[in-house]
C-alpha cells in the first residue's frame, strides 16, 4: 500500500501559475505509475494528467494541454503537476493517484489539495 499526500494549492489569479506536490510513502515508489485528476464543485472527477513509472512518458487531458507538466523524481518519492496560464474554470480539488498495474485504473488515491482560481 502506498500513502499519497498532495500540497501546494491554493488560490491564484487567472493567467497566473501553480505548482503541486504530491508526497508518497510506504511502498517502492518508481513501481507505480502516478496520475493527477481533479474535480470540480457539481462535477465528477477526472483525469488531469498522467506519468509513466520512469517519467519517461507523460499525457495530458486536453483541457490542459500545452500548459502544463506533470514529472516525478523518483529519488524524492514525489510526483508533481505544474499548471500555467491557470482559469477560473481549473478550479477544483486536484487529487493523485497511483497504481502497480501498466494501464486501467488507479488503486491509491490521495485527499486532494483546492486550488481556485480567480478572475
Amino acid at each position: 500500500q502506498v500513502q499519497l499526500v498532495e500540497s501546494g494549492g491554493g488560490l491564484v489569479q487567472a493567467g497566473g501559475s501553480l505548482r503541486l506536490s504530491c508526497a508518497a510513502s510506504g511502498r517502492t515508489f518508481s513501481n507505480y505509475r502516478m496520475a493527477w485528476f481533479r474535480q470540480a464543485p457539481g462535477k465528477e472527477r477526472g483525469f488531469v494528467a498522467g506519468i509513466s513509472r520512469s517519467g519517461g512518458w507523460q499525457y495530458y487531458a486536453d483541457s490542459v494541454k500545452g500548459r502544463s507538466t506533470i514529472s516525478r523524481d523518483n529519488a524524492k518519492n514525489t510526483v508533481y503537476l505544474q499548471i500555467d496560464s491557470l482559469k477560473p474554470e481549473d478550479t477544483a480539488v486536484y487529487y493523485c493517484a497511483a497504481d502497480r498495474k501498466d494501464f486501467g485504473s488507479y488503486e491509491y488515491w490521495g485527499q486532494g489539495t483546492q486550488v481556485t482560481v480567480s478572475s
